[in-house]
This record gives structure tokens, sequence and C-alpha cells, in this order.
């Protein structure tokens, strides 16, 4: 297999695994990018290597405007606050950005995006557990 095929193989794989999942696992990987991404930039950051650290986030703030345009204020009483908590990570993703702050983007990533992660990483697994045990 040429690397070209492999290349097409692995984006057909991502668009099928994309197009066939469900929602709550897209939020699941969306929050697994944003995790890398804020990775990747704090890294980049510790080297001083701003423009790969700012890639990283603005990627990553693209990803909480995504979670944010998504989020159903009505669907459930903790709607509310969880788009204040994406505003102020948007804000603090921005000023890590310009101060270019490794501690910031650490921050951000090991205190407010892992633990929502895990939430919703174990959320998807319960609602996966109990869509196949009714069955």
């Amino acid at each position: 297999m040429t690397s070209m095929t492999y290349g097409r193989s692995k984006n057909r794989y991502l668009g099928d695994a994309l197009a066939t999942a469900t929602p709550a696992t897209l939020l699941v990987m969306l929050y697994d990018r944003l995790l890398l991404d804020l990775q990747r930039a704090e890294k980049a950051q510790r080297e001083q290597d701003r423009e790969t650290a700012h890639t990283n986030l603005i990627h990553a703030q693209a990803i909480v405007q995504e979670l944010q345009s998504s989020l159903d204020l009505e669907a459930w009483e903790g709607a509310p606050g969880l788009m204040s908590l994406y505003t102020w990570l948007l804000q603090e993703m921005s000023n890590a950005n310009v101060d270019c702050d490794p501690e910031r983007t650490a921050r951000c990533r090991v205190d407010t995006v892992e633990p929502l992660a895990e939430a919703w990483r174990e959320a998807a697994l319960k609602g996966m557990a109990g869509s196949t045990g009714s069955a």
C-alpha cells in the first residue's frame, strides 16, 4: 500500500467514523482534541515556539466556540453554568496565547478541560451501556 493510498484510506476511515458517531461520541472526540491542542500549545510555549503555541491555542478556541454554539441552554439546568465556563476558558486561552504563558495554558487543561472531558466520557459510556442494556 502506497503512502498516498494509506492517506486516502485513513481519511475515509476518519470520515466514516465521524459520520456514524453518536453526539456523545463526537463530544468526547472534541474534548480529546481540545486536550491535545492544549498539551501541544503548552509544550510549544515552554520551548518559546510562539507560532506553534498560537496555532494550537487558536484551534483549541475554535473547539470551545463550537462547544458553545452547540450547547442548548434549555436542555438542562447546568447548561448556563457550562456556557459561563466556556466563556471564561476562551478568555483564559486568549490571555495565555497573548502572554505566551505555559502555566496558564496548563491550568486550563488540568483544572478545567481534563475534568470536563472525563465527565463527558463517563456520561457517554453510561449512555452506551444504557442503550445496549435495554436491547
